[in-house]
């Protein structure tokens, strides 16, 4: 039974095979022109300036993620209640700066102050203060700063950086953690431990329960779990295998992965009749749903092809349409609204064997664009508002967590200090 379990666990890793890139620094593709131009400081008479740098340095890079601001290294350190040299600034063609300090609130935890002003103006137009009630969870300060400025300027939203980001690592044989983390695995906490435990997946929204996958039972079992009661409800069990890959949009349907008569499918599972339904047949592998134009299709990956690709059919209906013609092993998919970014398998090049890239289309066009150029890019996965997609990378058996901004060209990698992550979301 365990041999059997082990099996299934690689063939469909093998389909969604999460490897990865080449280092852990910043790519640029593409940089935008006539971004505003923002100085972020620290107080001159703060007594925890250890503690703000580090605020400093995820906010500066907060800034540069969401596409919308040239962060300059120069800085006006003044007391926090003292003005800048606002006319110094605008000589040097800075138009905001920034000024923190922080202080240990009353109530436990820590209380950011924010103060902005606008050189060509030579005006405060910020004037905030941001609290959390445990001090690791200090990089959320910094996220909620940088949407406040961007909502300043009423540029798009980055709300999703106030988001956590759910992934389960190996961190020994047959044992996984998963973990809850800021997106840029600055804050990490783990929520479940002991065994293998593995493919974690927010259940609603508000991120307040999640599922998973647990092989520390009799047969593989999805449990829900809820983040903050740590109630616990055992939902499924499934010989071989069982995944939950994703939910629709009002959270009352799920896809899963099963394998109950030795052949893994797409099921749906109706969380309020508790009711489940097998939407393919196919004598072969069908992994990794997802649900796409307004819930009626499911996309998946299939090897009907020999070889893993994406394919596509309507809940309600019977055929099955091929969605990709490029490539020869094509994995790991993932949906926003009329959108597909799937993984791609590319041969070798110069930074890495087996290179894997990252594609986006569209299920109305025959619109594609590649996001990624080098490395191992695997597991993506849309942000809540689409304009985002978050994915593993790895070089030299090392984990990075990815960002492709869509709008802006631009790519960033946050490197996971211990353990190899083995699925994420958001």
């Amino acid at each position: 039974m365990k041999r059997r379990i082990i099996l299934y666990i690689l063939i469909y890793m093998a389909l969604l095979t999460h490897a990865f890139a080449i280092d852990a620094t910043m790519e640029i593709i593409k940089k935008s022109t006539n971004l505003p131009t923002i100085s972020v400081g620290i107080s001159k008479d703060s007594t925890q300036k250890a503690f703000l740098l580090k605020i400093r340095e995820i906010l500066s890079q907060d800034l540069q993620v969401s596409g919308h601001f040239d962060v300059k290294q120069e800085v006006y350190d003044v007391n926090f209640n003292d003005k800048p040299n606002l006319l110094d600034a605008k000589n040097k063609n800075i138009d905001l700066i920034v000024n923190l300090n922080i202080e240990q609130s009353s109530f436990g935890g820590l209380l950011l102050y924010v103060k902005m002003f606008d050189s060509n103006s030579g005006n405060l137009v910020i004037n905030k203060s941001f609290s959390t009630s445990k001090d690791e969870r200090y990089p959320f300060l910094s996220h909620r700063t940088a949407i406040a400025i961007n909502d300043y300027l009423k540029a798009p939203k980055i709300s999703w950086m106030d988001k956590f980001v759910i992934f389960s690592r190996y961190i020994d044989a047959k044992e996984s953690e998963i973990v809850i983390s800021d997106y840029t695995l600055s804050y990490q906490k783990v929520i479940i431990k002991g065994g293998l435990n593995i493919f974690p997946k927010w259940a609603d929204k508000s991120q307040e329960s999640f599922y998973y996958t647990t092989y520390n039972r009799n047969k593989p079992t999805l449990v829900k779990a809820n983040l903050y009661t740590k109630q616990r409800q055992e939902l499924l069990s499934s010989d071989g295998m069982i995944v939950c890959s994703d939910i629709s949009s009002d959270g009352s349907k799920i896809l899963l992965t099963m394998s109950p008569d030795g052949q893994p499918d797409i099921y749906m599972y109706d969380t309020n009749t508790r009711i489940k339904t097998k939407l393919t047949t196919y004598k072969g592998i069908d992994v990794g749903g997802s649900f796409v134009e307004n819930d009626s299709k499911v996309i998946f990956v299939s090897d009907r092809l020999k070889y893993p690709n994406i394919f596509a059919k309507k809940i309600d209906g019977r055929g099955v349409e091929r969605l990709v013609y490029h490539g020869r092993n094509n994995s790991a998919a993932t949906t926003f609204k009329n959108y597909i970014v799937y993984s791609s398998r590319e041969g070798d090049n110069e930074f890495s064997k087996n290179s894997f890239n990252l594609y986006l289309i569209s299920t109305q066009s025959d619109f594609i664009r590649r996001l990624t150029t080098t490395g191992r890019n695997q597991f993506p996965k849309f942000s809540s508002d689409g304009e985002s997609i978050l994915f593993i990378k790895t070089y030299e058996n090392k984990s990075s967590l990815g960002i492709v901004r869509l709008n802006y060209n631009k790519s960033f990698l946050f490197p996971l200090k211990s353990g190899k992550l083995q699925s994420i979301d958001w």
